[in-house]
């Protein structure tokens, strides 16, 4: 039996391929085509070009209109609580034919208009934190902390205007609206409303520009599959890698009951991995896999996930298609597509009961069963709005007994069990211990998982006040403003 870890490092994969990643989640999130965001940030690397603009310039719009829905998973609670399907709500609102369009036709205005600006505040906030974590620019994370911002300094979340809004915001929003409106309306429907937000969203000028080559653009688009453009990643990012725990996080970020499951389930996964014997390089791939499982949990909204009790027949089809899209990124991420392949296994049960193939035992791979009980057996320790999280011995004696059902591998169920609890989950980096007290670690836990004010206090018994006193501490030292980046932030220090 192979009892050490693997000596390469099981979580720094290519840069670009964790973008891509980033902006497939955000694709699925928006209700938009899977193919979206790439097509987005193929149009804004040509009118970036056709603006004569620098290639600093040119990289970074198409940087900004991949990861623009970056920071769709961290304010889903709250678009969920608005209107209900966050998901087909963020679609129709990209969809509005309007002069100011969707999401900035409200922020300016009373009572929805200051929940869209917290919305935006939110996404904003994220989508620049995600950008620094990446390592990219500071322009770039500039220009992501602040995509909903107006020409006519109407947007969100600073009100910016004119030249201070970032040259590729307005790249990468007239290349969104040109991808979406030509898909819903036509081409001459689509100049015509770009026409209309001209001077309103963006510069008139760089709106003609769009218009005059869309026709052409979106003909070239076509006879271009594999979208390299002029603005192309590609050589810009040769040879850079991050941590793939940042897209766990982010996919996490969408459900905060979810708070660090995909970190746990991997560390699960690597640990039974390591106690069955596989090589160093299956182990790595099961770490990988594991951290990017939850990829199509994006498609689906928060209302069905937060269903108490039993799901209608349309709702439950919606949840099964969950590792369909996980396997469908696979298509798209270069480097990870055969992790994405072991991750789309996920919820497969040696039975034939699982979902989305109804795989059986002989078809599903020793790393999909792993991370099919690691998966199972993480989601056991932590509350569902469903059930109450299960104790130690209780979640081992359901998984032996579903494993004595057929419906898990009953070999890696024992090796899961085989762990010693205190290292189940163990969080990959070292956390920073010494950066926040103990009790502001105790109250960033419970609101990460959701809890308002009052019921943070009632958990720790003591009073709101006191909560509110420590979340501006926890925010000041991690310097973030929402409870969402807060969460980021922490997940990725290793401090939840």
């Amino acid at each position: 039996m192979n009892s050490s870890r693997p000596s390469v490092d099981v979580s720094a994969v290519a840069l670009l391929d964790v973008i891509r990643s980033i902006a497939f989640v955000g694709d699925l999130a928006m209700g938009q085509p899977i193919d979206h965001s790439p097509r987005v940030a193929w149009m804004a690397g040509q009118l970036a070009r056709a603006a004569a603009a620098d290639d600093a310039t040119c990289t970074e719009a198409t940087t900004v209109a991949l990861l623009r829905w970056s920071g769709c998973t961290a304010n889903a609670p709250e678009f969920a609580q608005l209107f209900g399907d966050d998901v087909s709500g963020r679609n129709a609102l990209l969809a509005i034919q309007s002069s100011d369009g969707g999401f900035q036709s409200h922020s300016s205005t009373g009572g929805i208009g200051s929940a869209f600006l917290s919305l935006s505040r939110i996404h904003c906030e994220v989508s620049g934190d995600i950008a620094k974590e990446l390592g990219l620019g500071e322009a770039t994370q500039f220009a992501l902390h602040h995509l909903f911002e107006s020409h006519n300094g109407s947007g969100a979340p600073d009100g910016l205007r004119g030249e201070q809004v970032p040259a590729s915001v307005y790249m990468a929003s007239l290349a969104g609206d040109l991808d979406i409106f030509h898909r819903l309306y036509g081409l001459e429907q689509a100049c015509r409303l770009i026409g209309q937000r001209a001077d309103v969203m963006y510069p008139l000028g760089l709106a003609s520009l769009l218009i005059d080559n869309a026709q052409r653009w979106l003909a070239e688009l076509e006879g271009d599959p594999t979208l390299s453009g002029p603005c192309s990643l590609e050589t810009t990012f040769a040879g850079r890698t991050t941590s793939l725990e940042i897209l766990a996080h982010v996919i996490d970020l969408k459900l905060p009951w979810m708070t660090g499951h995909s970190r746990r389930v991997a560390q699960l996964a690597l640990n039974a991995a390591i106690e069955l014997g596989l090589d160093a390089s299956r182990q790595q791939k099961v770490y990988r896999a594991a951290l990017i499982h939850g990829i199509g949990r994006a498609s689906v909204p928060n209302m069905i996930w937060d269903t108490p009790g039993k799901l209608m027949e349309s709702a439950w089809e919606r949840v099964r298609l969950v590792p369909y899209w996980t396997a469908r990124a696979a298509r798209q991420i270069g480097s990870l597509a055969d992790e994405a392949e072991v991750a789309s296994y996920a919820y497969e049960r040696p039975d034939g009961s699982g979902y989305y193939r109804e795989a059986k035992a002989g078809t599903i791979p020793i790393e999909g069963r792993i991370l099919a009980a690691a998966s199972a057996l993480a989601a056991l320790y932590v509350a569902r709005p469903w059930r109450e999280a299960l104790e130690e011995g209780a979640a081992g004696s359901l998984m032996m007994a579903e494993a004595a059902a057929g419906r898990y591998d009953a070999d890696v169920v024992r090796a899961l069990l085989k762990v010693p609890r205190a290292s189940r989950g163990k969080p990959v980096a070292t956390p920073l211990t010494s950066l926040l007290t103990a009790r502001e670690r105790d109250v960033l836990r419970w609101i990460s998982l959701g809890a308002s004010n009052k019921e943070a206090a009632q958990k720790l018994s003591i009073s709101p006040s006191t909560v509110r006193t420590h979340i501006e501490s926890v925010f000041r030292k991690l310097e973030c403003s929402t409870r969402a980046a807060a969460t980021l932030k922490a997940t990725q220090l290793g401090l939840l």
